[in-house]
């Protein structure tokens, strides 16, 4: 019913910066919270940023002042600039929202991921 689509990963030496970027699709009728997680291998996935319909944020102690998330919500998508990115910032990034969307005939609440996005910091 919803999908994500995250891009913008990839290879950075340690200091370095990305830009992530995660677009809704579907018949969306209203877009709550959007966020990120992130996960290593056999770790739990944690919590990174979100970001609410207002535009109030919120953020790991990890990542604060280094990763800002912002979002356009003309065009359901959610962003994470990422700065000062350490070797520890390595995972999956996963988007997450969660809303209300049309389901044939009713409206339904979602809550769903994206596939991930895979960030690798180097020493």
């Amino acid at each position: 019913q919803v999908q994500l689509v995250e891009s913008g990963g990839g290879l950075v030496q340690a200091g370095g910066s990305l830009r992530l970027s995660c677009t809704a699709s579907g018949i969306i009728i209203k877009l709550n919270a959007m966020g990120w997680y992130r996960q290593d291998p056999g770790k739990q996935r944690e919590f990174v940023a979100s970001i609410t319909s207002g535009g109030s944020t919120n953020y790991a102690d990890s990542v604060k002042g280094r990763f800002t998330i912002t979002r356009d919500s003309a065009r359901n998508t959610v962003f994470l600039r990422m700065n000062s990115l350490k070797p520890e910032d390595t995972a999956v990034y996963y988007c997450n929202a969660d809303g209300i969307v049309q389901a044939g005939m009713r409206l339904s609440d979602f809550n769903s991921w994206g596939h991930g996005t895979q960030v690798t910091v180097s020493s």
